[in-house]
């Protein structure tokens, strides 16, 4: 079983950076399965899976009947240098942003997310789950934990919904003004929910905390899905 998924990883990498190199433009139609199984020397299940793989992170597309062709719907781009909302990064990419809310839960903080929201261990807070689309595509899962002292006490958790800086903005009157994140690169089956979560396998992380004047708002985890979503940083001396 490890072998077959490591021989999967090597053929989706291998026609990625293909398909970065520009060895196949957009557009372009890849060779069949048996013609891909003989240049790698596996099986045509690996390759399939392979090609399953590229497709759920928007590499490739596939028609039934008649191929599998690079994709030429672009990724969404953003600037690690701006605060913006996902939603608002969406939407500078050319795309419709939606959003589905799997779950939202009054909790206790863990030990280690008080220390990490500099909070006390007795607190608590709204903890939400959400998946973030573009044009309808997921192309990230997101974890966060807003404290309860933040919002109102008649609140019901249901009425968080769509963009939780809109939230901040249009309910609470707040605007986040800075966050400090970290960036990690993550390999794990076991990341999000739904139908295609099982063909995601690579995520770029930002783990970060939003604060606006005085106080914290947002300790985000949000899994962005490898190729659907890019990050630039602009560097200058």
């Amino acid at each position: 079983m490890a072998r077959s998924a490591t021989l999967v990883s090597k053929v989706a990498t291998d026609l990625r950076q293909a398909i970065s190199l520009g060895e196949y433009a957009p557009g372009d139609r890849l060779p069949i399965e048996a013609e891909l199984a003989k240049r790698y020397g596996v099986s045509r299940t690996t390759v399939r899976s392979a090609l399953r793989q590229l497709e759920a992170n928007s590499f490739v597309r596939t028609q039934h009947g008649v191929g599998t062709f690079v994709a030429d719907s672009p990724a969404v781009w953003a600037g690690l240098e701006r605060l913006d909302s996902i939603t608002d990064s969406i939407r500078a990419s050319g795309r419709a942003a939606g959003m589905v809310y799997r779950s939202r839960t009054v909790r206790s903080l863990l030990p280690d997310e008080a220390a990490k929201m500099g909070l006390s261990a007795e607190s608590t807070a709204l903890e939400l789950r959400r998946s973030i689309l573009a044009d309808g595509e997921v192309v990230a899962y997101s974890y966060d934990l807003m404290p309860m002292s933040l919002l109102p006490e008649d609140m019901s958790p249901e009425e968080l919904d769509g963009s939780i800086f809109t939230f901040l903005r249009e309910r609470l009157d707040i605007i986040p003004e800075r966050a400090v994140a970290e960036v990690h690169a993550v390999a794990s089956q076991h990341i999000g929910w739904g139908p295609e979560a099982a063909y995601n396998s690579l995520y770029v992380l930002l783990d970060q905390l939003h604060y606006g004047t005085d106080r914290l708002l947002i300790y985000s985890r949000t899994y962005f899905i490898e190729g659907r979503y890019a990050f630039t940083i602009v560097r200058s001396r």
